[in-house]
Parts: C-alpha cells; sequence; structure tokens
C-alpha cells in the first residue's frame, strides 16, 4: 500500500506508514462503485421496512405454528418466550428437515422440539450488507430483527431482493 503522504510503499492492510508513521486505516475501506453498493454498505436494516414478527410461544404445536404460517403467508414464525424474548425460529427448512422425517405424527409436539433456537438476529441499525453476510454464510432466509432481545421485526432475503431491484430499476 503507497503512502499518499510519502510515496513508501508499504505492506498490504499497514494500519501506518512505516516510514512516517501516516494513519492509513482510511486507505483501507472499501468504497461504494455504484447505488447498489453504497446502500448496501450505509442503509441500516430500517429502511427495509421490517414486517411485524408473527410470533407463537414455544409450547405452541407444530400444527398450530404450521396453520399459522400458512394463514398469514410466512415462511417462517418466531419462537417467543411469555417474557417477549426471543427463544427460536420455526421456519419451513425446520419443517422439512426435522418435523418430515417423523411422518404424520407431528402435529400436536410442541415447535420448541423444532425450532432453530439462538437465531442469527439483526438491529434496525445494522447495515444491509452486514444482515445480508448474515444471510450468506449461515444460509437463513430471514433475520428476526431484535431491539433489547424483543423482536420488532423480521427481514427476509426477499425483502432484500426487492429493495435491491428497486435501486437497479431507478438508474
Amino acid at each position: 500500500m503507497i503512502c499518499p503522504n510519502c510515496g513508501h510503499d508499504n505492506l498490504p492492510g499497514a494500519e501506518e506508514c512505516s516510514r512516517c508513521q501516516q494513519d492509513m486505516t482510511q486507505l483501507d475501506r472499501p468504497t461504494a462503485q455504484d447505488r447498489v453498493e453504497r446502500s448496501l454498505m450505509e442503509d441500516h436494516v430500517s429502511s427495509l421496512g421490517p414486517r411485524v414478527p408473527v410470533t407463537v410461544p414455544p409450547t405452541a404445536t407444530v400444527g398450530h405454528a404450521l396453520q399459522v404460517m400458512l394463514h398469514a403467508d410466512l415462511g417462517a414464525v418466531l419462537v417467543v418466550g411469555p417474557d417477549g424474548l426471543l427463544r427460536g425460529v420455526f421456519t419451513e427448512r425446520d419443517l422439512l428437515t426435522k418435523v418430515a422425517p417423523l411422518g404424520t405424527a407431528f402435529a400436536d409436539l410442541p415447535v420448541e422440539r423444532f425450532m432453530t433456537a439462538n437465531p442469527e438476529t439483526v438491529t434496525a441499525g445494522d447495515t444491509l450488507a452486514f444482515a445480508l453476510h448474515k444471510m450468506d454464510i449461515g444460509g437463513y432466509r430471514h433475520l428476526p430483527v431484535l431491539k433489547d432481545g424483543q423482536p420488532t421485526g423480521v427481514v427476509s432475503v426477499r425483502d432484500l431482493l426487492r429493495h435491491i431491484t428497486r435501486l437497479c430499476k431507478d438508474n
């Protein structure tokens, strides 16, 4: 990395120039090349308008959780304890990978047994890039949005795709 102050060729990723000790941390930050990158780096999860979370208690049955998901046309419901804190998320993937192998005798079993406990979450102030990264690394399609441990919303990969598509159309 070339120091803009003295021109010295430093090792890549150096935080300061080894010759003049000029701070070079700003040079290592990525810069947005277009409107989509700028939005991902600067806009917050709140800009997506997270949907109001649809919740069930941990004692709810799988059958009830499925009815709630079908009625609301959702791919996931949040599992919230009596204290209002997020305990887990129950998704279509949980249904297919954890419940379906049991056969047909699952409707009366508690959703707590099959939910994904301690799911990855975001806050309304996190950047879109941070949320997208969590989704990508974990293979998640839904992320609960929390404030003080309580769900305030849900964002999905579909929400992010719609946002990016809108930005592309506006160019």
